[in-house]
C-alpha cells in the first residue's frame, strides 16, 4: 500500500509539472515580434507607338518587422530590396531616380548601378508607437519615426492626403510610401479623434503641419483638417458613409500658397541634383525650368466617388469617381507625371478627372477588374488585370494598360501600351 501510494503520489508530480511547463491551448504567451514580407518577380513590355520596344525585369522582397516591448510600446521597421534589369535599367540617371528618397532622412541606397542593373534597398517604414493603457490615460497615442499617415476617406483619389499621396497607376507598391513624421493623437469618444503631424523637411520652406479632427455622425465619417503642405496653407474636409448600400465618400482640400511666386533658388534635399530635386514635385518642373519668376496660385482639389457591390456568386463591383481641380498645373512630359511622386495638390494634370471600374470573380481563386481614366485633355487609359490565387502563399497578377489621346493631349505624346506579369511568394 505503501509503495502503491507512494507511485500514484510520484505520477501527480509528474503530471502536475507537465501542466506547469506545457503551454495551454489558446493561452501561450505571446511572442514578442513578428517577421513577415514577400517576394515578387515582375517582368515588363513595354509597346510605345513612336519608339522600340523594351524589355524590363523587377526583382522585389520585403520584411515588416514589429518588436513589441510591452502592451504599450512597439517598434516598426519594414525594408525593400529592389533589383531592375532590362532596358530601363541602361537609361542614364535611371539609379539616381530609382534612388531618391524626398524625406527628411534619406533612407535610400543605391547598391548597384552597371551594365543595365540596378539594386536599391530602402527603409519606408521605421518608427516607435506608444500607446499607453487605460489606467495610464489609453486615449493618447504617439508615433514617431517614417510612416504612412492615412487621412484618406475616398479610395482612389485624395485630396485630404496632404503628407503622402501616390499614382493610381502604381500597383506595384500596394504599402504606399510613408512620411518622416511626429504624430500625436488624442481618442475623443466613439470614432472621434484629434490627431496632430508634424512632417519637417530638409528645406524648411517646405516643412508641413496639420490638425485633423475626426468624428461619426449618424454613421456618417467626417473629418476636417487645416495645417501647411509644403508652401501652402491648407483647409479641407472629408467624409464617408453609404446611400441605399452604395459606399458614398468624397475629400475636398483648399490650397492656398503662402508665396505669390515660386521661389527660384531652392537647395536640393540629400544632397540631390536640382534636376532630380525639381522632378521630385511637377508643380515645381516648369517653375525650376525656367528664368522667370513663376506665379502660384490658390486651387481647390475635389473628389466624389461612389461603389456598389451585388450579391451575386461573381461578387461584382462597379466603382466610379469624379476629380476637380480648380488650377491644375500643367505637364511638360506625360513619363514624368507618371513616373514621379505626386502630391495632394497635383492628383491630376486637368480640371476634371473621371473613373469607372467593373470587377468580378472568375473563380473563387480568380478575379479580374476592368478600369479606365479620362482627362479634359483628351487623354484617357484603359487598363485590365486577372489576379489568381495559386496558393496559399503564392499569388499570380497579370496587368494591362494603355495609355493614349486625341492629337495633343498629354498622354498622346508617349502614347504606348504596357504589359506586365508578377509573381508572388508571402511569408
Amino acid at each position: 500500500m505503501r509503495l502503491t501510494g507512494l507511485l500514484i503520489f510520484s505520477v501527480l508530480v509528474l503530471v502536475q509539472s507537465l501542466a506547469v511547463a506545457a503551454p495551454i491551448p489558446g493561452l501561450e504567451p505571446a511572442k514578442s515580434w513578428d517577421l513577415d514580407g514577400y517576394v515578387k518577380y515582375m517582368g515588363t513590355l513595354s509597346y510605345p507607338d513612336s519608339s522600340s520596344d523594351s524589355v524590363d525585369h523587377l526583382l522585389h522582397q520585403r520584411f515588416n518587422f514589429e518588436y513589441r516591448f510591452d502592451s504599450e510600446l512597439r517598434f516598426n521597421l519594414s525594408m525593400r530590396n529592389r533589383v531592375f534589369y532590362g532596358d530601363s535599367a541602361n537609361i542614364p540617371g535611371y539609379g539616381d531616380l530609382i534612388g531618391l528618397d524626398p524625406g527628411y532622412w534619406d533612407m535610400s541606397t543605391t547598391w548597384l548601378d552597371k551594365n543595365g542593373w540596378v539594386g536599391n534597398a530602402q527603409f519606408d517604414r521605421a518608427y516607435i508607437d506608444w500607446k499607453p493603457c487605460e489606467l495610464a490615460g489609453g486615449d493618447w497615442q504617439a508615433r514617431v519615426g517614417r510612416f504612412r499617415i492615412n487621412w484618406a476617406m475616398s479610395t482612389l483619389w485624395n485630396p485630404n492626403d496632404i503628407f503622402n499621396a501616390y499614382s493610381i497607376y502604381d500597383f506595384d507598391y500596394e504599402e504606399r510610401s510613408g512620411a518622416d513624421a511626429v504624430l500625436v493623437s488624442r481618442k475623443l469618444g466613439f470614432a472621434s479623434s484629434l490627431d496632430f503631424v508634424y512632417n519637417p523637411n530638409q528645406d524648411s520652406q517646405l516643412t508641413s503641419y496639420a490638425a485633423r479632427y475626426l468624428t461619426n455622425i449618424a454613421s456618417w465619417d467626417l473629418q476636417f483638417l487645416i495645417g501647411k503642405s509644403g508652401f501652402d496653407h491648407v483647409i479641407g474636409a472629408g467624409f464617408a458613409g453609404d446611400i441605399a448600400g452604395a459606399g458614398f465618400r468624397g475629400e475636398v482640400s483648399y490650397f492656398d500658397p503662402q508665396y505669390d511666386y515660386w521661389p527660384i533658388e531652392e537647395a536640393a534635399p540629400n544632397g540631390a541634383s536640382t534636376s532630380i530635386t525639381t522632378a521630385i514635385n511637377p508643380l515645381v518642373n516648369r517653375a525650376s525650368l525656367s528664368s522667370e519668376p513663376q506665379r502660384l496660385e490658390a486651387s481647390s482639389v475635389a473628389t466624389l466617388e461612389m461603389d456598389y457591390s451585388f450579391t451575386s456568386a461573381r461578387n461584382w463591383m462597379v466603382r466610379g469617381s469624379v476629380l476637380h481641380i480648380s488650377a491644375p498645373t500643367e505637364s511638360d512630359s506625360a513619363l514624368l507625371y507618371l513616373n514621379l511622386p505626386l502630391t495632394a495638390r497635383t492628383l491630376s494634370f486637368t480640371n476634371w478627372t473621371s473613373y469607372l471600374e467593373l470587377g468580378f470573380d472568375i473563380s473563387p481563386l480568380s478575379r479580374v477588374t476592368v478600369s479606365g481614366s479620362f482627362y479634359d485633355d483628351g487623354s484617357y487609359f484603359y487598363g485590365a488585370n486577372m489576379s489568381y490565387s495559386l496558393a496559399n502563399d503564392w499569388t499570380m497578377l497579370m496587368v494591362l494598360q494603355r495609355f493614349d489621346g486625341r492629337t495633343d493631349s498629354l498622354f498622346s505624346q508617349s502614347a504606348s501600351t504596357l504589359g506586365f506579369v508578377q509573381l508572388k511568394w508571402s511569408f
